[in-house]
């Protein structure tokens, strides 16, 4: 197993350290992945131990498994490493929300428990697949995203003049913030700060959200996974940059073009439980649910 834990405070390594304990007297092989300095976890009595690795996509070459002890944005990154050499990927939560976490950090040894014993499942999540081109189609960058893609104005003190594209199509033009291009994974992350519906994750579907837009149509758009989604920049417009999953970045000069399809490879997801995504919903978001009776039989 490659363990990625986030070791930005004492409590996580703390953390980080009972579940590679706990999987070494399991009988498995542990190696271990910071996110930030590595310098704790090699100090550390327990974790300094265990092969070490950078962000690498070799971190997790020949594993079985990728188990993420952090938030939303430890788990993106190692879901980064997870997908390029396309092993599942499994979130322990020790964030605030952690919606793409699996379990909470108060049954830790529980989750680990059960991938000792094998005792999940593997669900896939759909994946975006970004080209960025210039203003004469020269491709600029490539990436993919888990989450969303952003398309970000570097300019505050204006607006992104935009045109937004469907299947070659095009649909709206508007000043903007931005527009965000999302995955029903992502649909509670940016894209539901931005305003845009929540998915359910089973859905298989493109969420297009533009970010304060001046236009009388601006509402969210949900599109076809088949579907190519293009936002274009005005030449004389401000630069800007697509920005997948909040830490991959594709600069975009005036006049630039980012393409958005659906991914050639899911990410891989580890499921401990049979919870249902309403459940997850109303639990994370801590909706109000007093009264609810059910159906009566």
């Amino acid at each position: 197993m490659l363990l990625v834990a986030h070791t930005g405070a004492h409590g996580n390594l703390s953390l980080a350290a009972e579940a590679a304990q706990q999987l070494h007297d399991g009988g498995i092989r542990v190696r271990v992945m910071a996110t930030d300095d590595p310098a704790p976890v090699a100090r550390h009595e327990i974790l300094g131990r265990f092969p070490r690795y950078g962000h690498t996509p070799e971190a997790a070459t020949g594993v079985e498994m990728v188990v993420v002890l952090g938030g939303d944005g430890t788990f993106l990154r190692a879901a980064d490493i997870a997908h390029a050499q396309d092993v599942p990927v499994l979130g322990i939560n020790m964030g605030h929300i952690g919606f793409l976490a699996e379990w909470e950090q108060d049954s830790l040894g529980e989750a680990i428990n059960k991938v000792i014993e094998r005792d999940y499942r593997v669900e896939t999540r759909m994946t975006l697949s970004v080209t960025v081109r210039d203003g004469q189609g020269r491709v600029l960058g490539t990436g993919w995203a888990l989450n969303e893609c952003s398309v970000e104005n570097l300019n505050r003190q204006g607006v992104l003049d935009t045109i937004l594209e469907i299947d070659l199509r095009p649909v709206s033009s508007f000043g903007c913030d931005g527009v965000l291009v999302s995955t029903p994974t992502g649909s509670t992350a940016y894209a539901f700060s931005a305003g845009g519906p929540v998915l359910w994750p089973e859905l298989e579907s493109i969420l297009v959200v533009p970010s304060n837009a001046h236009t009388l149509f601006a509402r969210p758009l949900v599109v076809s996974p088949d579907t190519t989604v293009a936002v274009e920049t005005n030449p004389q417009t401000s630069p800007a940059t697509a920005v997948m999953d909040g830490f991959r970045q594709i600069h975009m000069p005036p006049g630039a073009r980012v393409e958005i399809r659906r991914g050639p490879q899911d990410v891989r997801w580890v499921r401990l439980d049979t919870a249902p995504f309403a459940d997850r919903l109303v639990h994370k978001f801590r909706l109000p649910v007093t009264g609810w009776r059910g159906p009566r039989r």
